[in-house]
């Protein structure tokens, strides 16, 4: 892919290989991503991955700084998020959702890792995705997932043509709260964007045919008595343990 420079039509165009654009996506749709994550999903080592940061970075494609504990922090700019077609908002990743973001993304590679996965011809849905489809109306208080997984491949996958909703739970929310977002999932029958009104429709089959939840030592407990509550709906909730290289400021593969 060949991109021309803000420099106008005598700059050399900036060449932009296979792995440059798998970084570019999963950065942007990620909100952002840390050096040694990045690392992982390009399959180099570190100062592999700091080098390619660093190219970004001089194409004018992405910032990076140092935001919180572990890694440097690699995001989009406004350029960066052109050249990938996307029309998000040029932003650091908040400090605020630093080790939420981390954790999701960490999430997301080992997803994208698995055999399964694979064979599925799976794809992920991020968050940040599903927020841009709902665009910015006004009072509108539906629960977005932290991404979705789509199967679309029918060949030797028992959850061929599912979509499940996946949820990172890094702290303790309450037994009531927790099971009201399971519900809710659960009960969806329209993708994020559509009319309220269409958002959970007795008799249509429902959107997620089964939320993950991935979760730390200290949610998962709420978490499981939270599933508990729901009866018969509990069967499409599957819990699991956050990877190691979930945790802020850490390192390694997920």
């Amino acid at each position: 892919m060949t991109i021309s420079t803000a420099r106008g039509a005598r700059a050399a165009p900036a060449q932009l290989t296979e792995r440059d654009l798998r970084g570019l996506l999963f950065t942007a749709e990620m909100y952002g991503v840390q050096l040694d994550l990045l690392a992982d999903l390009l399959g180099l080592a570190p100062e592999g991955a700091r080098r390619v940061a660093a190219r970004w970075r001089r194409l004018g494609y992405a910032d990076s700084a140092r935001l919180g504990p572990g890694r440097p922090w690699v995001w989009l700019t406004r350029r960066g998020l052109a050249a990938c077609g996307l029309r998000y908002a040029a932003a650091p990743p908040a400090l605020s959702r630093l080790a939420h973001l981390r954790a999701v993304a960490a999430v997301r590679l080992v997803l994208e890792s698995a055999s399964g996965y694979r064979q599925a011809e799976a794809y992920w849905r991020s968050e940040r995705r599903l927020r841009a489809r709902m665009g910015g109306r006004v009072g509108l208080r539906e629960h977005v997932p932290d991404g979705e997984i789509h199967f679309p491949n029918g060949s030797g996958v028992p959850y061929a043509g599912e979509c499940w909703a996946v949820e990172a739970e890094l702290t303790r929310k309450t037994v009531t709260r927790t099971a009201a977002i399971m519900r809710e999932l659960l009960a969806r029958t329209a993708d994020y964007g559509a009319p309220a009104a269409e958002a959970a429709v007795p008799g249509r089959p429902p959107r997620h045919a089964r939320v993950l939840y991935l979760c730390s030592p200290a949610a998962r407990p709420t978490v499981t008595r939270a599933a508990a509550t729901l009866g018969a709906l509990a069967a499409r909730i599957e819990i699991r343990d956050l990877p190691p290289a979930a945790a802020l400021g850490g390192q390694g593969r997920p």
